[in-house]
């Protein structure tokens, strides 16, 4: 008998990549494949599919390799649990983008072979993605790696410093709510659309910070979201104290310190950040531990310059640990569960933004299975 092979996703403007991979799952046996409803995609991504839910049913079904498909009946991450109980699987397959601790944890609690794809085009085809075909925009996401919150005046007033950040290419659908400063790049889709215009880039950043953040805006975003987005390459950005825009920017555009930091970064994605979660509950806001966040940013940025690998992880974990210090709920059981198993060689991690679930930033000088790899966006690219 042959065995039960699971896949699960969104399957959006179905394309050879899309087939590659169903064909490479069937090759494991029969394929049952669960399709993620417009309600799951819009709380996932959001945005709304090209296609919906039942169009995209009618052309997963029409392929020969795939013996049967549905609309997941759950939402979130999980969104196939209940399928996949009622299925019982012998294997689920994901890319490498699909890929979660949470999802492998699942299948080693119920018995499930768990494989993940490399993504291995058909042939001479190109390797395609739906993010590259949609071509929405070419607007960044950003990560900071270092320094994160000292953009908030409200913590910068008890210690001056620098957030690290870097713009990173879409080569990725980012889930929402995961620290990728999603929230802000739709704010620059709504001003620019498919990219960044031409011009002075820290000019650029102002607009779109006072865009997001209008006069009687109950929350602002800080500063280094914007910036983040717009700046291309590795970025030093110093906030005196209580300010919201950075007293100095300083960039490194180096092609060689560039693809030195893109050889060691490692994104694992986590479950997002769940809807309504306030990180900034029960917080202990001190100058100690903005002094050592400050700190710490500045080793990291030193590290970087130096290309000193073991100061850089040892520099970003340090800020880390002074970010939950002072903003615990950074730390939910999922993401205590993921930093309780950090591979063997990460010399430094952190969460990809401000907490509560998204991606796990590693720095390592070894390859680390089953994660993303970055790009970071350069200037005039």
């Amino acid at each position: 008998m042959k065995k039960k092979v699971f896949v699960s996703g969104c399957f959006d403007l179905l394309h050879s990549g899309h087939v590659a991979f169903f064909e490479e799952a069937a090759g494991l046996g029969d394929l049952y494949v669960g399709i993620g409803s417009d309600r799951t995609i819009a709380e996932l991504k959001g945005r709304k599919t090209v296609n919906t839910d039942q169009e995209r049913l009618y052309m997963v079904r029409a392929l020969r390799v795939v013996k049967e498909a549905w609309i997941n009946s759950g939402s979130g991450i999980l969104d196939f649990y209940d399928d996949l109980l009622r299925l019982a699987p012998d294997i689920l397959f994901v890319n490498e983008d699909g890929h979660t601790p949470e999802k492998s944890a699942l299948c080693q609690k119920l018995g499930i072979e768990y494989r993940i794809s490399r993504r291995i085009p058909h042939g001479d085809l190109p390797v395609r993605s739906t993010t590259a075909l949609r071509r929405e925009c070419r607007i960044p996401y950003r990560i900071d790696l270092a320094g994160g919150w000292l953009d908030q005046p409200y913590v910068s007033e008890h210690f001056p410093g620098p957030v690290i950040t870097i713009s990173i290419e879409p080569d990725y659908d980012f889930n929402d709510r995961s620290g990728m400063s999603t929230s802000t790049r739709k704010k620059a889709i709504e001003l620019w659309q498919h990219e960044v215009p031409a011009g002075d880039r820290e000019k650029l950043a102002r607009v779109l910070f006072c865009y997001e953040n209008p006069p009687g805006a109950r929350y602002i975003s800080g500063s280094q979201d914007s910036l983040g987005i717009v700046l291309p390459g590795l970025n030093y950005l110093w906030y005196d104290r209580g300010q919201y825009w950075p007293g100095e920017v300083r960039s490194q555009l180096s092609e060689e310190l560039l693809q030195w930091i893109e050889q060691r970064l490692f994104l694992l994605a986590l479950k997002p950040r769940e809807a309504g979660f306030d990180v900034t509950e029960q917080t202990n806001i001190n100058a100690e531990d903005a002094k050592a966040l400050s700190e710490a940013a500045v080793r990291l940025w030193e590290a970087a310059l130096a290309k000193d690998a073991p100061g850089f992880g040892a520099a970003m974990l340090d800020s880390f640990r002074a970010q939950t210090a002072m903003f615990p709920h950074m730390i939910t059981p999922a993401v205590m569960e993921a930093t309780d198993h950090i591979p063997e060689g990460v010399l430094g991690y952190k969460l990809s933004g401000a907490g509560g679930g998204g991606y796990l930033v590693l720095f390592s000088e070894t390859t680390i299975p089953d994660t993303l790899r970055i790009r970071i966006h350069r200037q005039g690219s």
